[in-house]
């Protein structure tokens, strides 16, 4: 049986990972409690510094400034993406670069539409694909799913004298610190011999990447650097860099130490800066090559923009300290959670993952578009972001003291309402309909699922309301009241209104995504979260002074109840036989069998933990927690389902649950030693040896990092990260409602100290 306490017992005696250097907690007494000391924010995040000693093929580190991330490599640059998993390429991504490929059969939205009939509707279009062997009879759907896509703007790489690629067989004695305090990665190692340290840092408020870079070897005229453009590759994911057809680098301006081009790919434009303390000078077409004028020091500042900047580029003097005050001033100013004084095994270890996934988050989730699922590191879904994921990326930022991390992606959301607003029409209903996988034009992407989607809506008025409990100021309400009114009016005339009842779906896809789209009705967690968002917008209604919408009001009488069978919560209404065959011999071993839907997300559980839903039973709602841990396929469960099901068993008075729930030792729950846990699923193909490239077209077998029966889809899943700071702050910071000090943690092994963190709702 898949039952989850042997687990989680299990998870008990982790450790921190050896890779990445930091303090236990200090032994104090075994009760929780609320120090009143203040905490020593750089002691708390320095014992988190990332250290790394050897190349860890699966976690490259990450620079960024939320805007633009640089991937590097052991180096400090990306000398060597051969040694890093084929998952984990060695990037460079802006929130602003995004590519199409041609279009010449000038194919439209419309053409990726099919009319699908709706009960009480008639037909409505849809994005739908019924099977992925649709895209053979209508190529639209390819084009539209893989456009537009994020790219990669450049590489920067250490070289030999001649500018040429460097052996990795005469690297050795590597030590790489990331010194999470000052946003400052050094890297230490010998080549040939000789000792070199790379001190690389990404600008705050430029698109750019510094590098100080010190060695013997520069002074004898044997090391370099070699900064290359990329094109973009037909393939797109996970690595959209093409070195074949590279595109058009045309030089805009020259001087002995410095250039700017203007890089053209197709119809997408950008320029970049390359400036060194020597001379830079073309080493191809695409590739030009950083050379120090004398002494022992190169120092070497690239950025990367969509225009010609207004301002110099700054050098690497001027970028230490202007990233050092960046970084200090992001953790002094937000939130913190320390738990010195712990006793229980694992507290260090989820201080680590909280640390890591902070600044993991500034980097990745922190620009003006919602996160894609890996965020600037490499690309999954074409790079496209997933509107239903935003809330896991971002919702922290706004309880953990930076909401304005957050609203740098709501104007996306009013940038596109006129578009939310034609979709809303073309389903002959009123307000904004959000798209569930999208980039920045706002389009919905063909797909088997996303169509059907609908958990997105109200994210909207969740990510909104979350900005006005921060500070509870009127401009907020003012900035966002139409946004606000458009996602609410989506929400009241969506529902099918059928004898007086209004029913979500069909068509309707939950959360939990393994739903057939035409016959399923009445998710649990989404009847509650309608009704939960509907009731939030009166709210703002009331704030700013005007009356209740007497259609909205309607809606929160009529919309469906949560469905439940025999005291269980039912993932939907329309599968009363759930709990049934979930509990049947055939289901609890391996629910992959179509009958067998215990799998996926339990995200009627979120009914109860993302939201407190007013019409939610408390112990009917414990119950089903039971029947989750006791029949669920818990290895085909994501990364954020954990922190998901942390909070639930928080906000049900179970905070040991909820403690072991975010330490689940489970394949998607991995955290390795820069703070990112994998993509993984289940793959009956997949052997204890699996196959990578070995370069100039070879291929050699390396051992499965997950085992046989799984495949690695990603090295990296950022959702992981902010539902764990979600997770962490609500179990912390409290609820609304919640009594006492940090009531979603154990009073026995536990001591929390928590500063700046406002109550979940």
């Amino acid at each position: 049986m898949l039952r989850l306490r042997p687990l989680l017992l299990a998870a008990t005696l982790l450790v921190p990972i050896a890779a990445c250097a930091h303090a236990e907690p200090t032994p104090a007494a075994a009760v929780a409690q609320a120090p009143t000391a203040r905490i020593d924010r750089q002691a708390l995040v320095t014992r988190h510094n990332v250290t790394q000693t050897a190349v860890d093929r699966h976690a490259p580190v990450m620079l960024g400034n939320g805007d633009i991330g640089f991937t590097a490599d052991i180096t400090g640059l990306q000398t060597f993406p051969e040694q890093y998993s084929e998952l984990a390429p060695l990037l460079t991504m802006a929130q602003w670069a995004w590519h199409s490929f041609p279009n010449p059969e000038r194919y439209t939205e419309q053409s990726g539409l099919i009319n699908v009939e709706v009960p009480g509707r008639g037909p409505q279009p849809y994005a739908w694909m019924k099977s992925w062997s649709d895209a053979e009879t209508n190529p639209a759907y390819t084009w539209l799913r893989a456009n537009p896509h994020r790219f990669s703007l450049g590489r920067i790489a250490l070289t030999d004298g001649e500018g040429q690629a460097l052996d990795f067989s005469k690297v050795a004695d590597t030590r790489q610190t990331l010194d999470l305090w000052t946003g400052t990665l050094t890297s230490r190692f010998t080549y040939d011999g000789a000792p070199v340290e790379v001190v690389t840092r990404v600008h705050p408020a430029l698109d750019a990447v510094a590098a100080d870079i010190r060695s013997p070897l520069i002074a004898d005229g044997r090391l370099t650097a070699v900064v290359r453009y990329p094109g973009v590759a037909p393939a797109i994911n996970p690595d959209p860099s093409n070195w074949t057809e590279r595109g058009r680098t045309d030089v805009l301006a020259r001087s002995a130490d410095a250039v700017t081009v203007r890089r053209t790919i197709d119809e997408t434009a950008y320029v970049s800066r390359i400036a060194a303390n020597g001379s830079v000078t073309a080493a191809g077409a695409h590739d030009f090559q950083a050379v120090a004028a004398s002494g022992d020091r190169l120092s070497l500042t690239v950025d990367y923009a969509q225009a010609q900047p207004a301002v110099a580029l700054p050098s690497t003097a001027e970028t230490g300290p202007a990233t050092a005050d960046h970084w200090r001033d992001f953790w002094t100013r937000g939130g913190a959670v320390d738990f010195t004084g712990s006793t229980d095994p694992r507290a260090a270890e989820l201080e680590r993952r909280v640390v890591l996934s902070q600044y993991l988050s500034a980097v990745n989730g922190a620009g003006e578009l919602p996160p894609q699922e890996e965020g600037l590191f490499s690309n999954s879904w074409f790079g496209k972001f997933h509107l239903e994921m935003h809330p896991w990326h971002q919702a922290w930022q706004a309880m953990w003291g930076h909401a304005d991390l957050l609203e740098r992606s709501l104007p996306w959301y009013l940038g596109n309402l006129d578009n939310a607003r034609a979709e809303a029409a073309r389903h002959g209903v009123k307000g904004a309909w959000w798209p569930k996988m999208t980039g920045p034009e706002g389009r919905n992407s063909p797909s088997l699922v996303s169509p059907f989607i609908m958990w997105q809506q109200p994210h909207p008025i969740l990510l909104a309301e979350l900005v006005w409990r921060a500070d509870k100021d009127r401009a907020t309400l003012d900035r966002y009241a139409e946004l606000v009114e458009a996602s609410a009016d989506l929400l009241a005339s969506w529902p099918l209104d059928r004898n007086g009842r209004m029913d979500l779906g069909p068509p309707m896809i939950p959360a939990q995504e393994n739903y057939d789209p035409l016959t399923t009705a009445n998710p649990t967690f989404e009847v509650e979260y309608f009704r939960w968002a509907l009731s939030t917008a009166q709210a703002w209604r009331e704030r700013r002074g005007l009356a209740r919408n007497p259609d909205w009001d309607r809606a929160l009488a009529r919309i469906a109840p949560p469905a439940m069978k025999d005291g269980l919560y039912l993932p939907t209404d329309s599968t009363p036989d759930f709990w049934d065959i979930a509990g049947s011999d055939a289901c609890r071993e391996h629910a992959s069998a179509p009958q067998c839907k215990n799998r996926d997300h339990p995200s009627f559980l979120m009914a109860y933990g993302f939201i407190a839903g007013q019409r939610i039973d408390r112990e009917a709602m414990r119950r089903t927690f039971e029947a989750v841990e006791t029949n669920w396929d818990i290895r085909q469960t994501w990364g954020w389902d954990f922190p998901m099901m942390a909070m639930t068993a928080a906000r049900l008075g179970e905070p040991e649950k909820a403690v072991d729930w975010l330490f689940a030792d489970l394949k998607n729950n991995q955290w390795g030693p820069t703070g990112m846990t994998p993509r993984v699923h289940l793959d009956e193909h997949a052997d204890e040896l699996v196959p990578v490239s070995a370069g100039a077209g070879g291929v050699a077998m390396t051992v499965n990092p997950d085992g046989a029966g799984y495949r690695r889809a990603a090295e990296t899943y950022f959702p992981s990260n902010g539902s764990l700071l979600w997770a962490v702050g609500l179990m912390a910071g409290g609820w609304d409602g919640s009594t006492g000090h940090a009531p979603g943690f154990p009073k026995d092994g536990w001591t929390v100290r928590v500063e700046g963190i406002k109550p979940a709702p």
